[in-house]
């Protein structure tokens, strides 16, 4: 694999993940789950390590999300990498549902999606 691989993003939703893909390998994942609200969570991303440090996460969220964007669907993002991702970038149109932390809440509950 070189540093020219094409790079695409695509949706599984038989998987429920948007994955990252070099050329024909799947380098990476991003899940996504329905809430109880019918809003889209996205509780996990994972970069294969061998792909580590190519900025992929990135380029994989930010399309993710996009997308989610285009659907007009609510995202909660769950995944620390998510959450990283909407604190330091914007993505036009995204409506985006903060989970409460425990500082906001008084408690250590955290709400369940």
């Amino acid at each position: 694999m070189t540093d020219d691989a094409e790079i695409t993003v695509t949706r599984n939703d038989e998987k429920g993940r948007y994955e990252i893909h070099l050329d024909e390998t799947i380098a990476g994942f991003t899940e996504f789950v329905a809430d109880r609200h019918g809003r889209t969570v996205f509780p996990h991303t994972v970069i294969d390590h061998a792909f580590a440090g190519r900025g992929l996460a990135s380029i994989l969220v930010g399309q993710a999300l996009a997308d989610v964007a285009t659907r007009g669907e609510t995202v909660v993002p769950v995944c620390p990498f998510v959450v990283k991702y909407l604190h330091t970038h914007e993505v036009e149109g995204l409506d985006v549902h903060w989970r409460p932390t425990a500082d906001e809440t008084g408690s250590d509950a955290i709400e369940r999606v």
